[in-house]
């Protein structure tokens, strides 16, 4: 999603479409590499947040680089009339983060319960995915920006808690663990700053990598279940059970994926831009299919719903290649990824507090990157798109300042009132149809483009 302009530049250049064999192989890893920290953030947080042992977030991390594989395979390279067919990267979305952490902790519903509803909420977009073009006009751009804003202050909670060491941690906030986080920070910032190319795009991963290694000198890193791990295993279906079906859980996680389907279009919009290609209502169908497909994989390979990665599209245009095959070898490489347990027990291994610094980027970026899309929207003309972001902020904020805000209510409406992000996104639908009416779909369509710039640069 983004915001830059949607007119093409007279002097682009056209991506390349034919690429050498090893240089094709390189470019699938580098996009590998760049999303690799964000497509591994959201087992992290969501198997933490629910308490599973380390052994069961591992597993968490492998199933999701396997499901990323897959879901890549199916948009990139396709199916009959499922999949996108351009370079395109997937991954788990962080938008559903917030509403699985409230599922997951409800003891009625658990990881089986999650599941249940990824399950409904992938066949939901499979079948809603021709009717995505008619719903855009009711996220105009100051309802985008809103709801993206919300997600990254929501997550933002989850970097802080890593920073100081984890909830539940004795020694929460010690000067060690601040001191390390600050030091993963500057050292993506200083990468960002001063480095080029592909460096620069994986900043993240490579501030991990090298704070792992700080936080090794200081004894907090133990790689004992690292040595105990298997090579190689298969990643197993319902490997937490079978899943369970709620009728509350799976409706959040179908408003979640409508949210998803809205940003996966501009994201395709300008994809189409960068590479040249033609993005017809068919074809947007079949890439708006492929994520309803791989959500549905998810649920059943233990994993979360997916979408494309923006930062992989942003790499498209740096590299200049628009060959749907770098996204294809990409996606064998994330899938044979998932398939080796040691990997995931070494990303299980970095500290929190590791995490903690990237993760200050990482959802900083996500609440930055809607602040940019708001800066599009005219507050001066229209002063009721002020109430509309007002308003719609201070009901994302509600689970965040007061947890116990809606604790009188329901028990079967929990998980709907407790997710910032859906109380965003409900109010700013709401406010924006009141006082700015439905849009057309043309200038929706013009939107969602300039949106996904947003999320690009």
């Amino acid at each position: 999603m983004d915001h830059g302009s949607a007119q093409t530049s007279p002097a682009r250049i056209v991506p390349a479409t034919r690429v050498p064999p090893v240089a094709l192989g390189l470019l699938a890893l580098q996009h590998v590499l760049v999303m690799y920290a964000g497509a591994v953030a959201v087992p992290l947080i969501v198997g933490r947040a629910l308490g599973l042992p380390p052994e069961q977030v591992a597993m968490l991390v492998s199933a999701d680089l396997f499901a990323c594989g897959l879901a890549t395979l199916i948009q990139s390279w396709g199916l009959p009339g499922i999949g996108i067919r351009m370079p395109v990267m997937m991954g788990v979305t962080f938008a559903a983060v917030t509403p699985m952490i409230a599922l997951g902790t409800n003891p009625a519903l658990g990881l089986a319960g999650i599941y249940g509803a990824v399950i409904v909420a992938g066949l939901f977009a499979l079948l809603a995915a021709p009717l995505v073009g008619r719903l855009l006009p009711l996220f105009p751009p100051v309802v985008t920006g809103t709801v993206i804003l919300v997600i990254g202050i929501s997550l933002m909670r989850v970097g802080v808690n890593w920073a100081a060491g984890g909830l539940g941690n004795p020694r929460y906030g010690a000067l060690l663990y601040l001191g390390l986080a600050l030091f993963v920070l500057l050292v993506i910032l200083g990468l960002t700053r001063y480095a080029r190319g592909f460096v620069a795009s994986a900043s993240v991963l490579i501030g991990i990598v090298v704070g792992m290694a700080a936080a090794g000198a200081f004894g907090l890193v133990d790689l004992s279940r690292v040595a105990t791990a298997p090579w190689f295993d298969v990643v197993r279906p319902f490997a937490f059970g079978a899943p369970t079906f709620d009728l509350v859980a799976s409706l959040t996680l179908c408003l979640v994926m409508v949210v998803v389907m809205i940003e996966s279009t501009g994201m395709f919009l300008a994809l189409a831009e960068i590479t040249g290609e033609t993005v017809d209502a068919a074809r947007l169908i079949r890439g708006l299919r492929a994520d309803g497909l791989g959500t549905v994989l998810g649920g059943v390979f233990n994993t979360f719903p997916y979408t494309a990665f923006s930062q992989n599209i942003g790499l498209v245009g740096v590299t200049g290649v628009r060959s749907r095959w770098v996204a294809v070898i990409g996606g064998v490489v994330m899938l044979v990824l998932g398939l080796i347990p040691k990997l995931a027990a070494l990303v299980e291994a970095v500290p929190p507090c590791i995490l903690g610094g990237a993760g200050l980027v990482m959802f900083g970026m996500v609440a930055a990157t809607g602040t940019r899309i708001l800066g599009a929207v005219d507050f001066a003309a229209n002063r009721n798109n002020l109430f509309v972001v007002a308003v719609s902020v201070g009901f994302g904020l509600i689970p965040l300042v007061a947890p116990a805000f809606f604790k009188q209510m329901p028990d079967v409406l929990h998980p709907l009132l407790e997710s910032g992000i859906l109380l965003a996104a409900l109010s700013a639908v709401s406010l924006n149809l009141f006082f700015n009416g439905l849009g057309s779909r043309a200038d929706a369509r013009a939107a969602a483009a300039r949106l996904a710039h947003a999320a690009e640069a």
